[in-house]
């Protein structure tokens, strides 16, 4: 005797559990059939599963969260997919979207964390969870960021969206760590440029190198790279023979680092030619730094 549940449409077949009562002889060739598709579909569903639709919603949250607290992050995000899959309209599924966010993030699995982020920030805006999705997404960007020798990319996004979280919340719990964090992507993002413009300073092509470090110069003022950025355009401007760029660079260099050895090089390369520095007013070096207030 079958021992599983299933239901037939056809008026001639009476089911009750697997027993298939036939009300005809014809009957009897086609039961062998039914109870074979049967059987295949109740095997293809765990007890767990079946059982697992009509489980409520509070249920599932509390056992995900029972199973995050026992530090079971695998069983705890199972537990808020089931949630957000059985019960998507509830309040429970707003709440589980936010833990399964956290859950992917705290085992590596980044990409999952970030489409989950992303997916409550946007149904959410309001929630005084969406600062936290930001931050779960903007650190997800941030742990996979690679070596500066290689594309930035996920670098950038990460400083997109730390810089969006300080944007709109100012005063949240996040934001102190976020800026951190922006500082040192900027550093990072600084340095592929300083990367290529060395590539290219070192083959000659001072025009593409003078474009990288210009780039330091008027977005990565902050960073630590911005004394070498100067030093190189100054290196860079001399060689093509546009002297009054040089010096304003030099000029520039000296006024914000006089300390610095990057100024000392630079301004030995000057003398040797037979020049001072001289910031040029009209100079973009010069109103780059006017309009941050550093020089």
């Amino acid at each position: 005797m079958l021992r599983c549940v299933f239901v037939l449409s056809r008026p001639d077949l009476h089911v009750r559990g697997c027993d298939v009562v036939s009300r005809g002889r014809s009957l009897g060739r086609v039961l062998p059939l039914v109870a074979a598709l049967a059987l295949a579909a109740c095997a293809s569903k765990k007890p767990d599963d079946l059982a697992m639709d009509d489980t409520p919603a509070d249920q599932l949250y509390n056992e995900g969260l029972a199973f995050r607290a026992a530090g079971d992050l695998k069983e705890a995000t199972k537990k808020f997919e089931d949630v957000d899959r059985l019960h998507p309209y509830s309040e429970y599924a707003r709440k589980s979207l936010i833990n399964l966010a956290f859950t992917n993030y705290s085992r590596g699995e980044y990409a999952e964390a970030i489409t989950v982020a992303k997916r409550f920030a946007t149904l959410y805006p309001g929630s005084p969870d969406a600062a936290y999705a930001l931050y779960i997404m903007g650190n997800s960007y941030f742990k996979q960021m690679p070596d500066v020798t290689r594309d930035q990319q996920v670098t950038a996004k990460a400083l997109s969206i730390m810089r969006e979280l300080v944007r709109r919340y100012p005063d949240s719990e996040y934001a102190a760590d976020v800026r951190k964090k922006i500082r040192v992507t900027t550093d990072q993002l600084a340095g592929k440029e300083m990367e290529t413009g060395r590539y290219y300073l070192k083959r000659h092509n001072y025009v593409a190198a003078i474009n990288r470090f210009r780039y330091v110069v008027e977005h990565y003022q902050e960073t630590r790279h911005i004394e070498e950025a100067l030093s190189r355009l100054t290196e860079a401007y001399y060689a093509l023979g546009v002297v009054n760029e040089a010096q304003t660079a030099v000029a520039v260099l000296g006024h914000n680092y006089p300390e610095s050895q990057w100024y000392k090089d630079s301004y030995t390369l000057l003398k040797k030619g037979g020049y001072e520095p001289s910031a040029n007013p009209q100079s973009w070096i010069s109103k780059a730094f006017e309009s941050t207030k550093v020089l």
